[in-house]
């Protein structure tokens, strides 16, 4: 159902602005914003700093983790401004983005770079199903995640508070996040229902009959949820690990948390209630409920799609633009291989590109690229955009990974030097993608929009395979 007015969060004039409630440099925030650029035609190239953390790639490990977290720290949100937190004012600011114009469809649902793409074949929106925010942990450990739940049950009491229709899911992973665990909580909220800014804009904004397609990233982790709308968890499965590689006597632990200045020996892992319960960037039942319930009220068809691995939908969208690009003339014989926050869906739409994304750096998300690669007819050229996670662990990809998979290229085999530079301990902004693109050249007028219909056979066709699930 769509959420009541009636149950809206802190009162008018009391709360944050959207902009500042989503965490900088969070993959629904991004995600949102490269896609409504692409459909206005412009590309990224105001998206993102590179703040004071990428001049220290050469500095100490000890100045670096300082240096991180007080940046972390000065991010986050106060225990005061979590309280001011209106999830449906950020889903005002989500929607506000996109161009005031008339839409043959929109995509909803987990955070994933291949559906910005996705959704720029389609010429339609992308909406998360959740944001992530980052509440202040003043005397925060990296290696206490019990200490974690409590700070965080507390942070995430007062934004329940105000907002009866969101779950919180709490994620305290130090080998994906680094130091910055110890400094600020992680806060993935979830709609439960759809929010109402969400069904005004496809109320006004959808054409007659539009289609409406819902991807649900359906990894699951070990979660603890003692019930009241706050759920926790340790480890995650963008950090290249499995659970298990999260227990005190894990070598993998073990070195997580020693680059990050922690202690194997303090690490105490609240108990879990549910083994396999969706991760973080799941879609909540309620949402998809409710958006399913206002398509058949409407008469716009709700298409699913199950994404079991990033790498599924990822090389199934890269295929489909391959199969859109040649349709329409063009080589499709281009590939850039982008990672994390390093997209620029309207430079490759600019370029004639075919885009496949990692999630980020980590070995199992590069070893995809290379089994997609290796299974798919030759490119004539290979660019790579290589994330630098400003951390070190011991599940991320090397260089010569990220190399070899530059080395499918027929003719040109790239790998961005600014991106390499300080690898994996610098951080880029998402403008340093859009730098890099603005040099292939161009390759218009871009395909009509693909037809959702023709997507989601094209979807259906290369992904089962992989696991991908269309319905």
């Amino acid at each position: 159902m769509v959420s009541e007015r009636v149950e809206r969060g802190p009162a008018a004039g009391t709360t944050l602005p959207g902009d500042r409630a989503v965490a900088a440099g969070s993959a629904a925030r991004i995600l949102v914003a490269a896609t409504a650029r692409a459909l206005r035609g412009d590309d990224c190239g105001d998206l993102g700093h590179a703040g004071s953390l990428s001049r220290l790639g050469g500095a100490p490990e000890a100045v670096r983790r300082v240096a991180a977290g007080r940046a972390a720290g000065r991010a986050a949100l106060t225990a005061a401004q979590v309280a001011r937190v209106d999830a449906e004012r950020v889903a005002d600011w989500f929607v506000a983005q996109y161009p005031g114009r008339r839409w043959p469809g929109a995509v909803l649902g987990s955070p994933h770079g291949a559906a910005a793409h996705l959704a720029v074949a389609l010429g339609v929106p992308w909406l998360p199903a959740g944001f992530e925010l980052a509440g202040q942990w003043g005397r925060g450990a990296v290696d206490r995640p019990d200490a974690a739940l409590d700070h965080g049950a507390a942070l995430a009491g007062r934004l329940l508070g105000g907002n009866p229709r969101v779950h919180v899911r709490q994620v305290h992973c130090p080998a994906s996040r680094g130091v910055a665990v110890g400094a600020a909580v992680t806060l993935a909220v979830r709609w439960r229902t759809l929010p109402e800014a969400y069904a005004r804009f496809l109320a006004d904004r959808l054409e007659p009959a539009a289609p409406v397609l819902l991807l649900h990233d359906a990894r699951t982790w070990p979660v603890r949820d003692d019930g009241g709308g706050h759920s926790f968890q340790a480890g995650c499965p963008a950090s290249g690990l499995d659970p298990v590689d999260f227990h005190p006597d894990a070598p993998a632990l073990r070195h997580v948390l020693r680059a990050a200045g922690g202690d194997e020996t303090r690490w105490r892992a609240p108990e879990v209630t549910a083994s396999a319960a969706f991760a973080e960037h799941g879609v909540e039942s309620g949402f998809e409920h409710g958006a399913r319930e206002w398509g058949d009220t409407r008469g716009h068809p709700l298409h699913r799609v199950v994404v079991p691995q990033p790498d599924a939908l990822s090389a199934a969208t890269a295929d489909l633009y391959r199969r859109w690009l040649r349709r329409a003339g063009k080589t499709g014989d281009r590939l850039v291989v982008e990672c994390g926050r390093l997209l620029d869906p309207g430079q490759v739409l600019r370029a004639g590109l075919v885009p496949y994304w990692c999630e980020n750096a980590t070995r199992r998300r590069v070893q995809g690229a290379e089994w997609w690669l290796a299974g798919s007819e030759p490119f004539s050229s290979v660019d790579v955009l290589p994330e630098p996670p400003g951390l070190r662990s011991p599940a991320l990809a090397g260089l010569s990974q990220w190399l070899a998979v530059a080395g499918f290229g027929r003719r040109r085999r790239a790998l961005d030097r600014g991106t390499a530079r300080g690898y994996p301990v610098t951080s880029v902004p998402t403008r340093r993608a859009t730098e890099v693109l603005r040099n292939q050249p161009c390759d218009l007028p871009a395909p009509p929009p693909m037809p959702m219909a023709e997507a989601l056979a094209a979807l259906r066709d290369a992904g089962a395979h992989q696991g991908l699930l269309v319905c």
